[in-house]
């Protein structure tokens, strides 16, 4: 396991626990390098689902790239309320009726999420997703935000 503050390959588990509803094991680690602690999450695999991107190309689903994803949107959400949001999306994606899941429907699950949970991170997912370039696009994202009310 690389730390990632140092990228040393070397750690202790300090601590482990049912996570995610027991279906991932959370382990407190401490690097061998830096001694500085980090948390790490440990799933089973197999659920092969497959995201079909805009141009039709089919990558497989990667928790960790949504993951980082919802990070940069939601920094000021803490890590366990980013990760039940990856969780209810997960479990969405699990029920949908075929393992191919386009790219858009993703991201109307996690930006339907943000915008009851955190309308500022909605704004600034939404801004890069439907690739806003200028003023006027976002007026148009603001006012769909706000039901084509005026923002004061």
């Amino acid at each position: 396991m690389l730390c990632p503050y140092c990228s040393f390959n070397g750690s202790n588990v300090l601590e482990s626990r049912d996570a995610r509803e027991a279906k991932a094991t959370r382990r407190r680690r401490e690097c061998l390098g830096c001694k500085k602690r980090f948390t790490t999450y440990e799933e089973a695999g197999g659920v092969d689902l497959k995201v079909v991107k805009k141009d039709k190309r089919i990558e497989d689903y990667d928790r960790e790239k949504l993951g980082r994803c919802l990070e940069k949107s939601c920094w000021r959400m803490s890590t366990d309320e980013r990760e039940k949001m990856l969780d209810g999306i997960e479990m969405e994606l699990l029920n949908w009726p075929s393992v191919e899941i386009p790219s858009k429907e993703i991201a109307r699950m996690l930006m339907n999420r943000l915008k009851k949970i955190d309308p500022v991170a909605y704004i600034r997912f939404a801004t890069v997703y439907l690739d806003i370039k200028d003023v006027k696009g976002f007026e148009r994202l603001i006012k769909g935000f706000n039901g084509g009310k005026k923002s004061e």
